[in-house]
């Protein structure tokens, strides 16, 4: 069981150097006072901001710069990419008609990161 995922929110790329904190808009989906995230809050700039730098090979940017660089792993500028929705989401509990994030659930970078959950930003509302 994991706690419902709202705005502010502290996130993790498995690529990234830095954290990041969840945009969750209050179209929609509202946790008393606090925005609540759905599987969709995942456009990329909007929901998810960038992770400091990218140190993904498969990141075009990173590898450019890597080869410049002679093979030297050389990070650049985060710009996720998340096509897919969040997983798996929590399919008893539904936030503005999509399935709910709670803080087990993962989001898939196109460069091959994976971004979780460090911090939910609330801790009194569990998924069940």
């Amino acid at each position: 069981m994991g706690a419902q995922v709202v705005m502010g929110a502290m996130l993790q790329c498995s690529f990234g150097v830095a954290p990041s904190s969840m945009v969750v808009l209050p179209t929609n989906h509202v946790l008393g006072s606090m925005p609540a995230a759905n599987i969709m809050d995942n456009v990329p700039l909007m929901n998810i901001l960038p992770f400091g730098m990218c140190q993904s090979p498969s990141n075009p940017t990173v590898a450019a710069a890597t080869a410049a660089a002679l093979g030297v792993l050389t990070p650049m500028p985060c710009v996720p990419v998340t096509t897919a929705p969040w997983m798996p989401g929590v399919p008893t509990v539904f936030i503005g008609n999509m399935p709910a994030v709670d803080s087990n659930c993962k989001l898939m970078c196109n460069w091959g990161g994976v971004i979780q959950v460090v911090s939910p930003g609330q801790f009194v509302v569990m998924d069940g």
